[in-house]
């Protein structure tokens, strides 16, 4: 299995989990949430919907236009400080954390 098909599996996992874990929302935010230029839009969304409306379709349409991967990402650390009273914080660290080893390998 080529690493961006264990990249693409493991995005499905985390859609999976923000879904049972019923932080998967129906509808967008507005449009100007999406707009912020902080790291992981820290004033416009929360963790979970930085990882469904920028990170997880980003990563879709870099693997669909075939384009390079990032080399060094780091998520989880940002995740474990913001959502650190969050109970089942592991369900949504554990893909990151196989996506990060994939993409932070040396070539």
């Amino acid at each position: 299995m080529s690493q961006e098909d264990k990249v693409r599996q493991h995005l499905q996992q985390l859609q999976h989990n923000l879904q049972q874990l019923a932080l998967w929302q129906n509808s967008p935010p507005e449009q100007e949430r999406l707009q912020s230029e902080q790291p992981f839009h820290l004033d416009t969304l929360e963790p979970y919907e930085w990882l469904q409306w920028i990170f997880i379709p980003r990563m879709h349409a870099l693997l669909d236009a075939e384009a390079p991967l990032p080399s060094k990402i780091a998520i989880t650390p940002y995740l474990e400080e913001a959502m650190s009273d969050f109970a089942q914080l592991e369900l949504l660290l554990s893909p990151l954390t196989d996506i990060e080893s994939l993409l932070n390998e040396p070539a």
